[in-house]
């Protein structure tokens, strides 16, 4: 009884470690890892003074975006 159930165990683990490496490997072939402009934006700053800048611009665009975004203009 104990060894069927095991069997069973065993087979359903296999079954959905196989499914799981299915699907990190169709992934990495479509390019769902992929974030080349965040990799290349991050080799420009050097230091974390410039880095804590770039994270506030950041915070700036987005800010502006949701505004720009909310803004109606007067009648």
């Amino acid at each position: 009884m104990s060894g069927n159930i095991l069997s069973m165990m065993i087979g359903i683990s296999t079954f959905l470690g196989a499914l799981g490496l299915f699907a990190l490997i169709w992934g990495i072939k479509t390019g769902q890892f992929d974030d080349k402009h965040k990799f290349l934006e991050a080799t420009k700053f050097d230091d974390e003074d410039a880095l804590n800048d770039a994270v506030m611009m950041e915070k700036r665009k987005e800010q502006k975006r949701i505004r720009e975004k909310n803004y109606s203009p007067p009648d």
